[in-house]
Parts: structure tokens; C-alpha cells; sequence
């Protein structure tokens, strides 16, 4: 592609932001206004003639103005954008919606996805952390009644899970015991990889007459450090689709995508950046030609454990999302990781 001249520059800007703005085709008579009426309109219409020529802009009628293709919003991002910065009350706004729910992974990125869907009138994705190299920080027996107990897990990504056991025998005091007693033996500090089927059933031949009393929780544990190794999807706003014209064509095949969960995992792993932005095609799926997603990873302790965007269309508001869902995930990222010290 040649070199754009700065007046390129600035006609192509204004013509991605108005038409993100109002979903209308850009004529040269606002671009005229925009410019301060600085330039002619033939002189306007010469320099949108070349920005189609460039694959910038496409016209999609022949006496209608012209909108941003995929790849003159690509340009946008890239060299003309001014991003958007948050304000100190958006910030602590955000921080406060999301605080209440510091001490549970899942519920977090729950709400941080309500958020985000509500925010931007797009379909909210997130991974919960998950991490094959995690090691069992703290594990504690909660008693609900005389023969249920929750057990929570805590790993050194900062995933927290629990479970609820059921044991034929009370719950009393000694058993308690018995449980701290075999955790910070046997399981703290250990790598969730670890704790595998046979490592379970030679701890179980090693614990006597306490095997039938312990082996419910023991295999609870092992559940939970599989669990730690999984990555969990959460969705929110699905419904949005419907919501943009632009998705007319092709909200059968996106709403169908959305379903399935191993696509949107596997889109999320091959995210190699800490922000990615992809427009239409640069989609790794077909699903999504017409779509543009932003995702940022967060990081708990100084890992990377998971990524939080949208996918919407085409024609959103990129100045102002990117930031937004950078600082989002960077929130994420610290709530976690204060957990984890505590």
C-alpha cells in the first residue's frame, strides 16, 4: 500500500468515525465541513476515489459516500486512532462493580461480562484462569452440616474452587484434624499436575482405618486440582447480534458459533499479545468474516491466566473499547492477585 499524505490521513479518520457514529455512508460535503471547508469537494472526492483504490474505503452504492473496509479499519487502529482514555470516575466505577466478587474467579468474570455486554452492545468472552503448572496454595474444610463439608482450593494462579462432599461419617473435630493434618503433608505446595488418579490411591493404601472416612474428600481434592488445569467460557449478551444490521446476513452462523465452546477456547489461546485486536478476516474463523473482537489477557501474580473481550461488529467504537477492555482486564488481574496474597 503507498503512503498515505497527512490529508489521506485525516479523510480517512473522519470517515471511519462519523460512520462508526452513524452507521451512514461519508460524503464529500461532511468531510468539507469536518476540514473546515478548507478544501474542495473535488478535491475530497479525488482523495476518496484513491483511498478506495488503496482497499481503504469501498462506496457501496454509486452516487452514495463511503464507508471504511476491513482493511481502512485496520489502518485506523493502527496509525490514525487516538485512544480514548478513562476518567478517574469510570475507573473507580469499574473497580467498584467488580470488588465484591475479588474472592471468586467465576463469579468476577460473571460480572465483568454483565458489564461489558451492558457497555458495548456486544457479545461479552472471558476464560477463567486456568493453569496445568499451579501449585495448591491453601485447601480448607468447610463444615455445612453434621455429614457435609464444602473444600476449597486455592491455587498460586489465584483459581479458587470448591466443591460440597457428602461423608458417611459425622464431620466432627477429629476428622477435621485428620484433613489439615494430610493437606499440608501431602498436598500443599504441590503442582496440580501432580495430584493424579494414582497418586490419590497410594495416598488412600497409606491412611489405614481413616481410608473409608477420608477417600470422599481426598477424591474432592483430586477434582478440584483437574479443575484448576481446565479453562472455563464464560458468555454474556449473546443476544446483541441481533442488535446490529451489519449481522443480518450472518447472525444464524454467529449465534451457532457462540454455542460451541471449543472454537471460542481455542480463539482465546491463540491470542499471543497482551491486547488483541482481529477485524473480519484476520478471524481465525469463517464465522466471524464480518466480525471484529478485542481481547485483553489479564495476569494474576506475573502470569498470564486468562483474556476478556467482545465480539461485535465491524463498525464499533475501537477508539474507545480498546482501552476500556485493557483496564477492565488489568482490574481483573489485580482483584485476583490481591486474593492470592491474602
Amino acid at each position: 500500500m503507498a503512503d498515505l499524505t497527512e490529508r489521506k490521513k485525516r479523510i480517512l479518520a473522519i470517515i471511519i468515525e462519523r460512520y462508526i457514529a452513524t452507521g451512514e455512508p461519508v460524503g464529500s460535503k461532511t468531510i468539507c465541513s469536518e476540514m473546515g471547508n478548507a478544501v474542495s469537494s473535488a478535491t475530497i472526492r479525488n482523495e476518496m476515489a484513491d483511498l478506495v483504490d488503496f482497499g481503504l474505503l469501498e462506496q457501496p452504492h454509486t452516487s452514495a459516500g463511503r464507508i471504511p473496509s476491513q482493511a481502512g479499519y485496520r489502518y485506523y487502529v493502527d496509525n490514525l486512532m487516538s485512544a480514548y482514555e478513562l476518567g478517574v470516575e469510570e475507573q473507580e466505577r469499574i473497580k467498584i462493580w467488580l470488588q465484591s466478587f475479588a474472592g471468586e474467579p467465576d463469579k468476577l468474570l460473571e460480572k465483568a461480562n454483565s458489564i461489558l455486554a451492558e457497555l458495548t452492545d456486544c457479545v461479552a468472552v472471558s476464560s477463567s484462569p486456568s493453569d496445568s503448572e499451579a501449585f495448591i496454595k491453601r485447601i480448607e474444610l468447610v463444615p455445612l452440616s453434621s455429614h457435609t463439608a464444602m473444600i476449597v482450593l486455592l491455587a498460586t494462579s489465584g483459581i479458587l474452587k470448591s466443591t460440597v462432599v457428602r461423608s458417611e461419617a459425622e464431620i466432627n473435630v477429629d476428622i477435621a484434624e485428620v484433613f489439615y493434618n494430610i493437606t499440608q503433608n501431602y498436598f500443599i505446595d504441590k503442582n496440580v499436575s501432580n495430584i493424579s488418579v494414582t497418586f490419590i490411591q497410594t495416598l488412600v493404601a497409606s491412611l489405614g482405618e481413616r481410608v473409608f472416612i477420608m477417600s470422599p474428600f481426598l477424591c474432592a481434592i483430586a477434582d478440584l486440582c483437574k479443575a484448576v488445569k481446565t479453562t472455563d467460557i464464560h458468555l454474556k449478551g449473546q443476544s446483541n447480534i441481533l442488535n446490529h444490521s451489519e449481522f443480518s446476513d450472518d447472525a444464524f452462523s454467529i449465534m451457532d458459533f457462540l454455542y460451541r465452546e471449543t472454537p471460542i477456547e481455542n480463539m482465546l489461546n491463540a491470542q499471543k499479545k497482551p491486547l488483541n485486536v482481529s477485524i473480519g478476516t484476520e478471524n481465525i474463523y469463517k464465522e466471524l468474516k464480518n466480525s471484529s473482537t478485542i481481547f485483553s489477557k489479564y495476569s494474576v501474580g506475573d502470569r498470564d491466566s486468562g483474556s476478556i473481550g467482545i465480539i461485535g461488529p465491524t463498525r464499533i467504537d475501537y477508539a474507545r473499547l480498546i482501552p476500556s477492555i485493557s483496564y477492565l482486564a488489568g482490574v481483573i488481574g489485580t482483584l485476583l492477585s490481591e486474593t492470592l496474597d491474602e
